[in-house]
This record gives C-alpha cells, structure tokens and sequence, in this order.
C-alpha cells in the first residue's frame, strides 16, 4: 500500500478527536436525552413523519432486495445507499426531490437491513467492501439500470465509490460524503494516536465476543447511541430512529455488521472468490467519474477534503455542511440533493 493512502487514512480518522469531544460535550449538557427521551422531542406534539411508497422486493445475485423505486422508470437513474447503523429512510425527504426532477430513484436495504434476505441459508454471511459493492451491480442489474448517479455516506459511500473506481462504465457521476473511504486492510492494521483510537471504540469492541453478543441483545440502544454521537446538534425524535430501528431485527443484521468491522480490522476473513477485487482496491485506485464530496461536523479536522481530493481524477468539486452530523442526507435532505442534482447536470 502507498504512503499517501496511509496518511490519507490517518487524517480522516483523525476526525475522532473533534467527534469525541463534541461527543463527551453533548452527553454533559443534555442528559435528559440521554436518558431516553429524545432530544427535540416536545411533550404532547407527534411530529408528522416522511413516507416511502410501499418497498419492492427484488432478486438480485445473492440476494433478495428490498429497495424504493420512485420516480418515472425511464428517467436517468440515481442509487442512494445508506450505511451502518441507518438505512433507506435517511433519504426519505431526498427521494421526493429527485423524483419531481424526473430522476429514477433506487434505494435498497443493503445486506442485513430491512427486507433484504439471502435467497440461500448457506450463502456465508460475509460484509467485506467488495461484496456489498456486487451486490448493488447486482441490483442495477435486475432493474436492468446500465448506468447510475451513485450517492450515499457511511458504508454507502464506501460502496459507491469502489463502484466507480472498479466499475466506472456503470457509474454516471458519484456523490461521497467523507470522500474517499475505500478500505486498506494493511493500513488499518497501524495504530493511530490515542485519541483517534478512543473515537473508533465500538469497532474493538465489536471485535470481542462480548461485543457481537451485546450487539445482538442490545442493538436498538447501541445504535441509537451512536447516532447521538456521531450526530450531536441532530435533534430526531423517537419515532424518526424507531423507523429505522426496525431495520436492524433483521435475521442477519448482527452477523453482517459484526463480520464487516472484524474484516477491516483483519479479524475476519473475507472469501476468496473475491480476493482479486480486494487487491486492487487495496491499490487505492484513483475515481474518474465527476464527483462531489461532502464533508460535516463528522469529520472535523479533515472536513476540507484536502486528504482525499487527489484521488478524484475527473470533474471535481468538495462541499462543507457546518452544524451537520453523519447522517447527512436525513439532517441536510435539501443540500443533499442539490449535490446529486448538480453532479448530474455537470455529467450530462
């Protein structure tokens, strides 16, 4: 691996630092959510909730996929993928916007989220990065979608992006929050300063048995935790993560969140089928298509996407959402797709 994909490493999860502090911050101020009821939540007034029209299941490769498609079928495509621990209603107010401007929307539960299941009990219950990216060429496959704008963050925006570094002819333009996240096993092997370490508990933790164990006892509240902490001006109430919550009882949740966190840390291993994608994401490969990335809060001290902007040989453009968390396109719907509205009328 490259010297420049290790530092880029090293000063994107720097970002604990700046995350941990807001995190510890948050937690002294508002206790009163952290006991349980929701920040910005007020007694006696149900806020209205978003809606999707009812998920399509489709099979796909492997798997059986839930996903919404909205908008008119023929209309130029966009994919928006969520990541760890959200799922398809982050988009929930950015699908609407899409599909009004006659963009063909898909958003799919990815392995171990929702209504998405594996067509085969044998089938290993693997989450290296590789693998979800098939899945999603899977899927356009099946939609018999050629080409798409490919959008999303967290585990989202790692897929997209290895679709457009492996896969190019498939991917239109790319819009990555926190940029350029294609995971270097060989790099997370190397330690970081204390503090960033502290920022990235819960994946030690889920390398433990302890952890799988209290994950799969205690998913709704793990989960619900990190979302405070990796998004602490977000006010959501109950309702808003209980509708994704739900998500989380899927049958294979535990296992696939559980196997992708120990593969990254080399605790895991992936299947050998795969292993010539994995080597020559492992190089780091450079993304041509045009793209927009998005920085927030989240990423503190990288958020000026200096670390990353290098890997991005094509139409290139990097935007800062300030008082936004990680979940970007749920916090931020509006400056969400006005990026994927704009790489597309850049790529056209």
């Amino acid at each position: 691996m490259s010297e420049p994909i290790d530092e880029e490493r090293r000063r994107f999860l720097g970002t604990a630092t700046a995350l941990t502090a807001a995190s510890l911050a948050a937690m002294v101020r508002a206790p009163r959510a952290w006991a349980g009821q929701s920040a910005g939540t007020q007694p006696g007034r149900q806020r209205s909730q978003p809606a999707f029209a009812p998920v399509k299941q489709i099979d796909a490769g492997l798997l059986n996929i839930g996903c919404v498609d909205a908008g008119p079928v023929d209309g130029p495509a966009v994919v928006l993928l969520h990541g760890w621990p959200y799922d398809i209603h982050s988009y929930v107010e950015v699908v609407p916007l899409l599909a009004s401007k006659g963009y063909r929307t898909v958003v799919p539960y990815l392995r171990g989220y929702g209504s998405t299941r594996f067509l085969s009990a044998d089938t290993i219950r693997n989450a290296q990065q590789s693998v979800v990216a098939l899945d999603v060429i899977a899927l356009m496959d099946a939609l018999k979608i050629q080409k798409a704008i490919l959008a999303g963050f967290d585990w989202g925006s790692r897929t997209a992006d290895i679709i457009a570094a492996l896969w190019p002819e498939r991917c239109r333009a790319l819009v990555a929050v926190s940029g350029y996240l294609i995971t270097s096993l060989e790099a997370n092997l190397k330690p970081l300063p204390p503090i960033a370490e502290y920022g990235w508990w819960y994946q030690y933790y889920f390398a433990t048995e302890r952890g799988r164990l209290g994950y799969g006892q205690n998913r709704h509240d793990f989960n619900k935790l990190i979302w405070k902490l990796a998004s602490p001006k977000w006010k959501f109430d109950d309702a808003t993560f209980d509708r994704t919550a739900a998500s989380f009882d899927n049958p294979d949740h535990v296992q696939i969140v559980i196997h992708n966190y120990r593969w990254r840390l080399s605790l895991a291993q992936g299947e050998p089928q795969y292993d010539n994608l994995e080597k020559q994401l492992f190089k780091g490969p450079n993304i041509s298509v045009p793209t927009i990335t998005i920085a927030s809060d989240f990423d503190g001290p990288a958020a000026d996407g200096a670390a990353y902007a290098k890997k991005f040989s094509g139409k290139y453009s990097h935007r800062i959402l300030k008082g936004i968390g990680h979940n970007v396109p749920q916090e931020a719907p509006q400056a969400f797709a006005q990026a994927v509205l704009d790489i597309a009328a850049s790529s056209s």
